[in-house]
């Protein structure tokens, strides 16, 4: 029997074939033999993140939890300390739970459910014009708010996070520039200034990532990587503080409409702090090293009379014009630079979606990256997420365009109108990919249900089979890199010969999948995932018992008193961790069955497959009819067209 899926894996670990550069082979060795030998040695890595911000930090974090070998670079002395992005919207807050990281955010942030509007005339007083719930029911999503929390508390959370798997952020350490071979058999060498003496430190990696910012030198250092776009003439100003004030919706998102005097959009947040954005109307043409903060406060106070606005203290002040820009490539054309975050897409901060977005970009090409440094990834995963990611970023920025002049323009019925329209997209649960390597779409169209490819799976709610817990079936399973493949069915039994074929064409040495897992098991067991103290919790080993490259769930409706562990095939027995129960619909968002959620109806006698990327966003859906002699074979099949779409199994072994 071929080691693969059904065979548990050794320890873990690996790397992956290096590549690069633009002169000729035997020149790339030699400078390379030069590196090594100077006095100071480069560092080497598989990836190289420049920027520890928000986006910078969480690649590193995930590619660390992952056991790739990162190094973060940052000029900065240190992470942010106060000010900057501030809000986390729904999908955002669901990933830091599939992070197992969300609970510190949670406890210190302030929960926003609702929207005010006010407006003032040159003939009517400031007047409330009404309120909305934010994110109403029609968005399927367990947290219904926007959780505001200042960005250095975000930073703070994923450098700890690194430091407990012995990752640091390298400081005070500049990008200055990098270099390819043609030959693509060697590493980029990315050059830094390092300290105030700018000393000159080289890096030597697979793979470079630039989060550095809308001024990204990643980006400029990038053959034609340019940022097209506008920039608007308004400008405004932004405060965080403690207010004293009788205004009464302080304590509610809300936007503040003075005709003569602009718009304020006022955000609660944490530690009884409010931030206001402040439309400096009619100062533009002035001198704008005149608009300091003492003329920002008093514009407020203008804008929100009769209103009495006094601060306390103020944390942070800063200004901004607003401009929406998207860099016309995301990558180099080897694939082996790319930009996330800011460096690669800017707007205005109204509505918290930077932050966002720029993490979802790490989020994405984090686990692209990790089974690229492992040998796993054919060249068509690593090149969907320009394809993925720019697409987000031009929705975003074609939003942000009429939301941030609907908030100048103080029309509180085309902003709401605006806002309902994009709620999907705002909560982040609309953020939806097209068809490509990744995402399999049947010819003839098996989605009746929530769960598509290109989009995130739906929350549901089961329970576990082996402790009878009620879980997010969503959130189970910790993101440790592995797809998650569901297979869903009403009656165990009554499929039991289809499972039976599956599992056994899944472990012929002939099926992809289990020698893609085999491969990934050699790779894990070479180079492990980074340990952390919280791992004796999450025992990662229950999810990788099976295959560090899949995790299988199973999900039916059948009660429990009419199954036992050992009923099921060894591969599901393996998986006992991940066998739920489809039972509880009275806790789900909805009210329905996980079934019926996902795939909006299931046969009797009907198997379905849902393929979950590491990423959480779904990459196929099939269906089987279970007393189909041969169905199982078949459902495994068509596993292996879908992965043999984008993944490989290694020529050789990965990097030492």
């Amino acid at each position: 029997m071929a080691p693969g899926v059904l065979e548990k894996p050794a320890e873990e670990q690996q790397g992956g074939d290096l590549h690069m550069t633009n002169a000729a082979d035997d020149s790339c060795v030699d400078r390379l033999t030069l590196l090594r030998s100077m006095p100071e040695p480069p560092v080497e890595c598989q990836v190289c993140v420049v920027g520890a911000g928000p986006a910078g930090l969480m690649l590193a974090c995930n590619l660390g939890r992952f056991g790739v070998k990162v190094e973060v670079v940052d000029d900065r002395a240190d992470q942010t300390p106060v000010g900057r992005a501030d809000g986390l919207q729904p999908k955002t807050i669901e990933t830091f739970r599939q992070m197992r990281l969300a609970d510190p955010l949670l406890q210190r942030g302030v929960r926003v459910y609702d929207i005010a509007f006010w407006r003032s005339t040159t003939d009517e007083p400031l007047h409330r014009l009404g309120r909305e719930i934010h994110y109403p029911p029609i968005i399927d999503v367990l947290d219904p708010y926007i959780l505001l929390v200042h960005q250095g508390m975000v930073e703070s959370l994923f450098i700890e996070d690194l430091k407990k798997r012995g990752v640091e952020v390298r400081r005070n350490t500049a990008f200055d520039s990098y270099s390819v071979c043609d030959g693509n058999n060697g590493p980029l060498q990315v050059n830094c200034l390092a300290n105030v003496t700018q000393d000159r430190k080289t890096i030597l990696t697979q793979y470079l990532v630039g989060c550095d910012g809308a001024h990204s030198k990643v980006r400029k250092s990038i053959p034609d990587a340019k940022p097209i776009g506008l920039s608007q003439p308004s400008l405004w100003g932004v405060l965080d503080g403690e207010l004293d004030t009788d205004f009464p919706d302080i304590w509610s998102k809300t936007l503040v409409y003075s005709q003569e005097h602009g718009s304020i959009l006022i955000i609660p947040r944490e530690r009884n702090m409010t931030r206001f954005y402040i439309e400096l109307k009619s100062s533009t043409k002035g001198d704008r090293n005149m608009l300091g903060q003492e003329f920002v406060m008093q514009r407020a106070r203008e804008i929100m009379a009769p209103f009495s606005v006094k601060w306390k203290y103020i944390e942070w002040f800063g200004r901004y014009q607003i401009g929406q820009r998207v860099a016309n490539r995301f990558q180099d054309p080897h694939t082996r630079a790319f930009l996330a975050g800011d460096a690669s897409h800017t707007h205005s901060p109204k509505a918290a979606q930077g932050m966002n977005t720029s993490m979802h970009d790490a989020w994405n090409i984090g686990w692209k990256l990790n089974f690229a440094a492992r040998g796993l990834a054919k060249p068509a995963l690593l090149e969907s997420y320009e394809q993925e990611r720019r697409k987000i970023a031009l929705d975003l920025v074609n939003f942000d365009y009429e939301h941030a002049n609907q908030i100048a323009g103080g029309d509180a019925v085309a902003l709401a109108e605006n806002f309902k329209t994009n709620v999907r997209f705002i909560s982040g649960i609309g953020a939806e990919y097209g068809e490509n390597a990744i995402n399999m779409v049947e010819p003839q169209s098996w989605v009746m249900g929530d769960a598509k490819p290109g989009c995130l799976l739906p929350p549901a709610k089961v329970t576990r089979y082996l402790d009878s817990n009620p879980v997010d079936v969503q959130l189970d399973i910790p993101m440790l890199g592995q797809f998650r493949i569901y297979l869903l069915m009403w009656d165990v039994h009554q499929s039991r010969i289809f499972l039976d074929g599956f599992c056994a064409a899944l472990n012929s040495p002939d099926s992809l999948m289990n020698q893609l897992s085999a491969a990934a098991n050699i790779s894990y067991a070479k180079q492990p995932r980074l340990p952390a103290p919280e791992d004796i919790y999450l025992r990662p080993e229950r999810y990788t018992a099976v295959s560090h490259l899949f995790t299988f769930g199973l999900i039916t409706t059948m009660p429990k008193s009419e199954i036992e562990i050992t009923d099921l095939p060894a591969l599901f027995q393996d998986s006992r961790w991940t066998f739920y129960l489809d039972d509880i619909p009275e806790l789900d968002t909805r009210g329905q069955l996980c079934t019926n959620k996902w795939l909006g109806s299931l046969g009797p006698g009907e198997v379905a497959i849902v393929n979950v990327r590491p990423d959480g966003y779904v990459g196929s859906i099939g269906r089987w009819d279970s007393s189909v002699d041969d169905a199982g074979e078949e459902a495994a099949k068509w596993l292996d067209t879908y992965y043999d779409r984008f993944l490989q199994v290694p020529p050789s072994p990965a990097m030492d």
